[in-house]
């Protein structure tokens, strides 16, 4: 097994590892529950971890973590008037999907 990185909490912790887990990567979430002991640990000792099952997959993990933390980000108006905002393309308000520029 291989640790892959942190996380600053733990659902950005479980996002990661589920992304990983559906491209085929086998990921799971180490110390999730250790934040607990913060003020007994120091903080970055608690912070929870990725963690792959095997090495050779670290190359497209890494790979698929940069991606995830790169998304652009949008803002648009839709149609039925709500205003959003940052990596979505669809509106939470009416489910229109984001227009395509021509």
């Amino acid at each position: 097994m291989l640790r892959l990185t942190q996380a600053p909490n733990i659902a950005i912790a479980t996002l990661w590892a589920d992304l990983l887990c559906e491209a085929g990567l086998t990921a799971s979430v180490q110390r999730q529950y250790l934040g607990a002991a913060a003020g007994q640990l120091p903080p970055d000792q608690c912070l929870p971890e990725i963690w792959l099952r095997y090495e050779e997959h670290a190359p497209r993990a890494r790979a698929l973590l940069q991606q995830l933390q790169e998304l652009p980000q949008r803002r648009w108006q839709c149609r039925c008037g709500e205003l959003v905002e940052g990596g979505f393309e669809q509106c939470w308000a009416c489910g229109a999907l984001m227009p395509r520029e021509p």
